[in-house]
């Protein structure tokens, strides 16, 4: 039977270089976008093993996927979720625990995070019934800065919740000092951000919890995925307890008896003896990814290390290439940070002789992708007008951001030919307008 796998997988293999040829690149006729997931024969191969094995819930390669990455970024626990916003929604909830006490958030607390950014990282605030409290971020690193997060607490703040803006860190060293100072629970959203460094630590290292995506255009994909992870045992156990739909035991499903108590307890108030696997402490939900997703996490995870460079060394070109350009301001590291890149972002100046839009189309005509700064001022949308929140400043550079800003890709299946037609474009566009 073996030698039956290992002949479907080597056909695997040559049939994924059958049907991904190297191309070559036509500029104006290639499109070149600004994210996505690079796959080779082995992730192809990964995820034809898994369904041959028939893994298709949580299992063994679930299991190995959490432990590496849990070494990767230097925590203790790592929970695989089904997506990155679901990892969101699970951090942000595990904060409501009644296993925390009197630490515990309970709705009108108040979170601190940011008005320019995505969504998932916002929803899961008020979801919980809790309030946000949006403050500006920085027109070069994007981010907030510990100054304005300072300004922002009050008597009810009892977390922050900030992500690290397209790969770039946010003061996170002073941001979590602030946390411990005023006995705030931090989390990461380190979903752009995998293998960015800050005060030569890692994103995610810093926080009470952090969370990944793994989406397509994340560092690394399953496809669809995401994690949460932690150094702190007590909210891992609520982060699991909160995925696998809120129930008490923690040994995995098909286990029997694995604690060698399984019914010996008494909670609630169910009769003594009832049967662990079938008892509930929180209100949860199934947020589980499945072994084929992990099967793929695995295969990609091996690469991480040269997506980082890629990203890196792509970003340094666009800038240095992007250098001077008239009514462009460029994007700049967060001191003391040694970012791991997901897109180069690029603010039209309002006074330029050209706006945003008509250099987004030049592009977009170019078979040059854009993204918008996501959400832009997130309070201006339709879902958020009359969700309860507080601001505190004034959000200009938010404003700015959703009327001038967009960021194109560094991804690691850019080549040099195509960001250089990227600059080529965009140094043509301005000189016609200049």
């Amino acid at each position: 039977m073996s030698d039956r796998k290992d002949l479907v997988l080597e056909g695997v293999r040559a049939y994924h270089g059958e049907v991904s040829p190297a191309r070559e690149f036509v500029p104006g006729t290639t499109e070149i976008w600004p994210s996505g997931a690079v796959l080779d024969e082995n992730d192809r191969a990964a995820l034809v093993e898994a369904a041959l094995e028939m893994r298709i819930a949580a299992g063994t390669s679930s299991r190995k996927f959490e432990s590496a990455f849990a070494r990767r970024l230097k925590r203790r626990k790592a929970h695989l979720t089904n997506s990155g916003s679901s990892a969101n929604l699970l951090a942000v909830s595990a904060l409501t625990s009644h296993t925390l006490e009197d630490r515990r958030l309970k709705p009108g607390d108040e979170v601190i995070t940011v008005a320019a950014g995505f969504p998932t990282t916002v929803n899961p605030i008020l979801q919980n019934g809790l309030v946000p409290v949006f403050v500006d971020v920085d027109l070069t690193t994007y981010n907030a800065t510990a100054d304005r997060v300072a300004a922002a607490i009050g008597p009810k703040t009892r977390a922050i919740i900030i992500a690290h803006a397209l790969g770039n860190p946010f003061e996170v060293t002073e941001i979590a000092q602030l946390a411990e100072e005023h006995d705030l629970f931090l989390i990461e959203d380190n979903c752009d951000a995998v293998g960015s460094l800050y005060d030569g630590k890692l994103t995610g290292t810093f926080g009470d919890m952090t969370t990944v995506s793994f989406y397509p255009a994340h560092h690394l994909t399953m496809g669809e995925g995401g994690c949460v992870l932690t150094s702190n045992l007590a909210l891992a156990r609520v982060v699991e307890s909160l995925r696998d739909w809120g129930r008490d035991c923690w040994c995995e499903p098909g286990e029997n008896d694995r604690c060698l108590k399984r019914f010996k307890y008494q909670l609630g108030t169910l009769p003594a003896g009832y049967d662990h696997k079938y008892i509930f402490s929180h209100v949860g939900y199934n947020l589980k990814a499945t072994d084929i997703q992990a099967a793929l996490g695995l295969t990609q995870l091996a690469k991480l290390d040269s997506f980082i460079e890629a990203r890196q060394r792509n970003w340094r070109r666009l800038r240095e290439g992007l250098d001077g350009v008239p009514g462009l301001l460029l994007p700049e590291p967060t001191p003391r940070s040694e970012p791991s890149w997901f897109g180069f972002v690029i603010t039209v100046d309002p006074e330029a002789p050209f706006r945003r839009a008509e250099l987004v189309d030049f592009l977009e005509e170019r078979k040059i992708g854009t993204r918008r700064l996501f959400a832009g001022n997130l309070t201006r949308h339709p879902a958020y007008i009359d969700q309860p929140h507080r601001i505190v400043g004034e959000l200009t550079n938010s404003d700015l951001i959703t009327e001038h800003t967009f960021w194109i890709g560094v991804y690691p299946a850019l080549t040099d030919e195509m960001l250089d037609y990227v600059t080529a474009s965009i140094k043509e566009f301005v000189a016609a307008r200049g």
